[in-house]
């Protein structure tokens, strides 16, 4: 997923965040630096860089028209870069910093330059400015740029009056402050599960050999991925299962029930003291998908086209629930990771137990960097002396030939007050003839110690890939003049998604995955097997991205004042998915999506359309073929934000997309 600003303003959902200190004309990376140092020096720093914004806004404010529309334009993407990022590095610091001081400075940070960016939406004088560029001057970049700016500007609410203006400045500082807090409550939230080891049968001999038993016998269980994933998909006891997802599913509970509905009361606010209906509209307006309606028929659609497939693997879930509980009417939604691991391991003949020794973590992160470098000719050098804000963390600069492109980061293992999930977060924007953009992968995945490999499920390294190509998409949109540029956030996921069609392409898996013991590669055979046996619980996942989807869209779409948000979670689950829940659960409350990406969970689904049909050149003309990489890197991922995504899709299938391929993938075609 990508973290997104919180502000519904100008020009915040944009594929760029921080900087150091001051905007400089430096392209030397070092961003990092900021979150080495101390707590007052990120403060003091995130000021400087607001005062800059601030000083940059009164000069084309202080300009005699006519104006020259390149240079203001300019001028105006720098002012809100600076802000944007100062936001985004805050946003970073809070998720991954280990000191509370820092994280607290962060927030600070973040609900300043909040202001300053709300701020710039509401100057009238500033849109005046702005308004009277000839577009004419401009080429097509500078004139899209422009467009979308104006488009923002009305949509921030910058033509209402002024007492209008200064409450949608208010709502948005609460606003900040609410999001805020549902993230922390989050992160700070890990919960535990004293088990016996008679309970762990079932998971594999690593992760009982770094889960010892204490002094009285009882192992200790995380709510952390690390821990979860793998004891939802492989322990035996139905019981462990049970108790563990219902803890699971109560993180962040009871506190975030009310943050989220004043979330949801807030937003709804906001939207219609801007003159919408409501949240989910407001949302729409600027993505592909154009409105609510537009996106509820989208959830329609696909969980119509998913329905027959979802219930034949249903019952066969169901059919192994009877075999071992022939009273068994329902299958439970704490089966239905061990469940389909045993109908994949008896229909597939494949068990992905057994392919997690050629999944070391270090080699597949190697992979990654090997297959890029293959696809785009690009290089990485390592650097040693960066400085970061935890010992866990890497560098590498990203080379294309002798010029420098960007800077990357991976932060990839659980700790304490970390963020729980897996994302790409921006550290500095790249702006063509100023700096290099600068990308920080965070990620949870298991952290090799003593002689523990660090072993990943298969799910995992595709993740690991998924959450690269958000990564290489900023990387090689880090030269634009515009780099605060519009591009829709339904978009957003679809690189990520077609970097997903690597690593279960078996000949390309291959070249990366190595026995952690052996350094044998895996087997041809059994990388067929796990691509093959992909295709099973197909559409039930569909269908659970697309309750996902209704969720987010429907506590959105509607005046929150009375609202239920567990009551309409329960419903929702009985339409969307054909699964048993724990009771009394609240998932919502950890479900931090709908902070980020709030109405619009779609994303996921909509942008997938859009990957599947993307990767159709890829299949056709071979998957390690360089042209076409160069291609779309050249039509795709550099232009971003310089044209609607339809046209850079377009520009690279020759065609407008479909959805035909789409509908191959999820009929099994």
């Amino acid at each position: 997923m990508r973290r997104y600003p919180s502000l519904p303003a100008l020009l915040l959902l944009v594929l760029i965040v921080p900087v150091a200190s001051a905007f400089r004309q430096n392209p030397v990376p070092g961003a990092s630096s900021a979150l080495a140092g101390t707590a007052e020096a990120f403060l003091s720093g995130c000021r400087d860089d607001l005062n800059d914004s601030k000083k940059r806004v009164l000069d084309i404010k202080a300009s005699k028209a006519p104006r020259d529309a390149y240079a203001t334009l300019q001028a105006f993407d720098t002012a809100i870069l600076l802000a944007s990022d100062a936001e985004a590095r805050a946003g970073l610091a809070e998720q991954v910093h280990p000191a509370k001081d820092f994280r607290d400075a962060a927030q600070t940070c973040e609900q300043e330059s909040v202001q300053v960016l709300t701020n710039i939406t509401l100057d009238r004088q500033l849109y005046d400015s702005l308004k009277s560029l000839d577009p004419s001057k401009l080429d097509k970049a500078g004139a899209y740029f422009l467009r979308t700016t104006l488009r923002d500007y009305h949509r921030a609410g910058v033509d209402r009056d002024e007492a209008t203006r200064s409450k949608i400045r208010q709502l948005q500082d609460e606003l900040v402050k609410i999001t805020q807090e549902f993230d922390r409550n989050i992160a700070d939230d890990v919960r535990k599960l004293e088990v016996n080891a008679a309970e762990l049968d079932g998971l594999p001999d690593d992760f009982k050999r770094s889960h010892p038993p204490d002094a009285a016998g009882k192992i200790t269980l995380k709510t952390d991925n690390t821990d979860y994933v793998p004891v939802m998909q492989y322990a035996n006891s139905e019981a462990l299962r049970k108790s563990f997802q219902t803890l699971y599913y109560q993180r962040a509970y009871p506190q975030n029930i009310d943050v989220l509905t004043h979330m949801l009361q807030k937003r709804h606010e906001l939207a219609t003291t801007l003159g919408y209906p409501d949240w989910a509209a407001y949302t729409a307006e600027d993505k592909m998908v154009g409105t609510k309606q537009n996106a509820a028929d989208f959830i329609d659609k696909i969980s119509a086209v998913a329905q027959p497939r979802a219930d034949r693997d249903y019952q066969t879930l169901l059919a192994l629930k009877k075999r071992q509980d022939p009273n068994a009417t329902s299958v439970g939604s704490w089966d239905f990771g061990h469940l389909s691991y045993l109908a994949v391991r008896e229909n597939y003949g494949y068990d992905s137990q057994v392919v997690r020794p050629y999944f070391e973590y270090s080699r597949v992160q190697r992979g990654i960097l090997d297959l890029t470098s293959k696809f785009y000719g690009i290089t990485y050098k390592k650097v040693d002396k960066a400085q970061v804000w935890h010992p866990d963390v890497q560098v590498y600069d990203v080379l294309d030939g002798n010029n420098l492109l960007g800077r990357i980061y991976f932060d990839m293992f659980p700790r304490e007050n970390k963020y729980k999930h897996y994302a790409t977060f921006n550290l500095a924007t790249g702006k063509k003839g100023v700096r290099v953009p600068e990308y920080v992968l965070v990620c949870n995945f298991p952290q090799p110690k003593g002689n523990e490999p660090g072993l990943m499920e298969r799910e995992d390294v595709i993740t690991f890939f998924h959450e690269y190509g958000h990564l290489l998409h900023g990387i090689f949109r880090g030269s634009s003049e515009f780099p605060t540029g519009d591009l829709e956030s339904d978009f957003i996921e679809a690189p990520s998604q077609l970097l997903e069609e690597w690593p279960v392409d078996p000949a390309t898996v291959q070249l990366f995955a190595r026995h952690y013991q052996t350094n044998e590669p895996i087997p041809l055979e059994l990388a067929k097997k796990a691509k093959a046996a992909d295709e099973f619980g197909r559409g039930l996942d569909v269908r659970l991205q697309m309750l996902y989807a209704a969720i987010s869209l429907n506590y959105y779409n509607r005046d929150p004042q009375s609202i239920d948000t567990t009551q309409i979670l329960d419903q929702l689950r009985k339409k969307y998915s054909p699964f048993e829940y724990p009771q009394g659960t609240h998932m919502q409350t950890a479900f931090g999506h709908l902070q980020g990406y709030s109405a619009a969970y779609y994303t996921y689904m909509w942008s997938l359309v859009i990957a599947k049909d993307m990767f159709t050149e890829f299949k056709h003309d071979g998957m390690m073929n360089r042209a076409v990489f160069a291609k779309y890197r050249n039509t795709v991922l550099a232009p971003s934000g310089t044209m609607p995504a339809a046209d850079m899709i377009t520009n690279f299938l020759g065609r407008p997309y479909s959805f035909t391929a789409y509908g191959q993938w999820l009929n099994g075609n």
